[in-house]
């Protein structure tokens, strides 16, 4: 008996390891096969009031739904200067709305946000400001037939989560969310939009994380986070940003789910192994990832538009980080899915790589850290040829996010403030 339980793991690891690259195969059969989701709550789109009628229902294409199967609001700049008058400029408020937006409430995800001709705001930037507004998870895709500054665009949001969640969202948090919005986009006309984006989120997690409240404190994490991003800000700057977060840190926030969408702006959330391991609990559990953000048409806006996503910003990289190896990490989450987990008091598994010489897939490479092939499930495949590699829908070519413009023109676009 003792004989068996000394060897039963070895043979379980064996037998795992014939599966992993059948697992694979099956996943990248049925990756993109649909697979039907409840949704966890209504969804509602919000339209500019100034635009056409035309331009409206071209915006229920381009968001890849219809006004029959989503409840709509129509917002107005009075709407948006009820939130911006006192921060925003008139230029930025702007005398018309031609924002629009598609939200989707989810119970977990944290926030992901796609923006189309939206000129001063990205949608990193709608992303991290929505935390501050008292928003945990949701899907949201802003956009505009023309280009537009997009500042008002967060009021059209924030009244469409309200609307298909049923929750209220603070007065207070959603004026601070404004004053972030805007104080971030002035930034990055500066320094740059992703590093007036980065700059900003860092400093927030800073201040929330730590429960900074004292001014002096909170301006010192500025001047460190800036110094570390090699950022150059005037004295100015750093009073504005002081200001804003001191605002900000008076409100209780879920600092785990802050922290998740704080990471995945910046490309953190997901490394090498924890992207496999979403590939396999996605393929079993139905995940999707985005939601209404995969089902927009970008031909509909033509080539020049400016469109850009939080889900681009998720850096697909090979885990180098310490610890267990490629095939270890596996033999790990496999062993873990089926109860497999060894004991204090028993014997180390033998692993894979150890194994591999006397076993069929002997010429499977494992993938080291520096390879450049976004997709895990495309890496240590059994003697497949580069030429079968089979695309993923979340590699950066193939992105139908970024992808797919028909060449249509842009010549009715013009530069409008809001």
């Amino acid at each position: 008996m003792e004989k068996f339980k000394t060897k039963a793991p070895q043979r379980i690891l064996r037998c795992i390891k014939k599966s992993i690259f059948v697992f694979t195969a099956a996943s990248l059969i049925c990756v993109s096969v649909p697979i039907a989701a409840k949704a966890d709550s209504s969804k509602v789109v919000t339209l500019g009031a100034n635009l056409s009628d035309e331009q409206k229902e071209s915006m229920y294409k381009y968001f890849g739904t219809t006004a029959d199967d989503v409840d709509t609001i129509e917002v107005t700049n009075q709407d948006e200067r009820k939130y911006m008058e006192g921060i925003a400029t008139e230029s930025q408020i702007g005398k018309k709305t031609y924002s629009c937006s598609y939200v989707e409430p989810t119970e977990k995800g944290g926030i992901q946000v796609k923006v189309a001709n939206l000129t001063f705001v990205t949608s990193s930037m709608i992303a991290s400001t929505l935390l501050t507004s008292g928003v945990e998870n949701c899907n949201v895709v802003a956009a505009s037939p023309i280009e537009v500054s997009g500042t008002g665009a967060l009021t059209g949001i924030m009244m469409a989560y309200e609307s298909a969640s049923g929750k209220e969202l603070s007065e207070e948090q959603k004026a601070a969310a404004t004053e972030e919005l805007v104080t971030t986009g002035e930034l990055a006309d500066d320094i740059g939009q992703d590093e007036a984006s980065n700059l900003m989120n860092e400093v927030k997690q800073a201040v929330i994380e730590g429960n900074l409240t004292d001014e002096s404190k909170i301006e010192e994490t500025v001047k460190e986070t800036a110094k570390k991003a090699g950022v150059d800000l005037t004295d100015e700057q750093i009073a504005q940003i002081v200001s804003l977060m001191q605002n900000i840190a008076q409100y209780d926030y879920d600092v785990k789910a802050l922290k998740k969408t704080l990471d995945n702006l910046e490309g953190k959330e997901e490394g090498f192994f924890s992207k496999l391991v979403s590939t396999f609990t996605g393929f079993f559990g139905g995940s999707d990832k985005g939601g209404i953000i995969n089902s927009t048409n970008d031909k509909l806006l033509g080539d020049n538009a400016v469109i850009d996503s939080t889900l681009d910003d998720i850096k697909e990289k090979v885990n180098s980080e310490e610890g267990d190896g490629f095939f270890d990490k596996i033999v790990n989450f496999f062993k873990g899915l089926f109860g497999g987990n060894e004991t204090e008091d028993g014997p180390a598994p033998q692993s894979i790589d150890d194994e591999a010489d006397n076993d069929s897939f002997d010429d499977a490479e494992a993938p080291t850290g520096d390879e450049d092939d976004d997709d895990p499930l495309q890496n240590g495949h059994d003697g497949d040829s580069d030429d079968s590699e089979t695309p993923m829908s979340d590699e950066d070519n193939d992105d139908p996010l970024q992808n797919g413009h028909d060449g249509d023109s842009d010549e009715d676009a013009e530069d409008i403030s809001e």
